[in-house]
């Protein structure tokens, strides 16, 4: 089973809106909660796409959409890696290291220094997935019964303080 990866399209709003939802479904995160918002899915193209980001899906031959991932501009030198999901049906087969991998790239040669993002303690794979790419925890923040936790990873190592002579 091969994981086609590519630029998302309007025509795909609907599957991805579909997506979202039901991976968080299946980690308990629902509407009012805090921590539940899809607000961007609407303006991919605008919030991703035009503002110097990237939001891929990857296609399984006659599955549609099974997994995404985009990378949102925060400012010059960092993006946030978002809306990583994969169905649950198609977990646990690299699908999550794949867009992972695209996404970094994509952020280099978009010009980014680091990565931020976000997932809560109950999506274990998620945190399971930042750890082994070499994500530091910044923090934890309760909100709505569920605990998020917030994750950096330099893409380039930062300049060396030069000392003045």
């Amino acid at each position: 089973m091969t994981l086609l990866l590519r630029r998302y399209r309007w025509s795909d709003r609907e599957a991805v809106w579909e997506l979202h939802r039901t991976c968080l479904a299946q980690v308990g995160i629902t509407h009012g909660d805090g921590v539940y918002y899809e607000d961007d899915i609407p303006r991919i193209n605008q919030i991703y796409l035009a503002d110097r980001g990237e939001f891929l899906v990857g296609e399984v031959d006659g599955s549609g959409i099974v997994a995404m991932g985009g990378l949102r501009r925060i400012d010059d030198e960092t993006a946030e890696m978002c809306r990583l999901r994969v169905h649950p049906d198609f977990q646990r087969r690299g699908f999550g290291t794949l867009i992972i991998d695209a996404l970094e790239a994509a952020a280099v040669k978009l010009g980014y220094r680091r990565l931020r993002g976000d997932t809560t303690l109950a999506q274990g794979a998620a945190l399971e997935l930042y750890r082994k790419y070499g994500w530091r925890e910044l923090r934890r923040e309760g909100r709505g019964g569920l605990v998020v936790v917030y994750g950096e990873k330099q893409l380039v190592d930062e300049p060396s303080s030069q000392l003045l002579r």
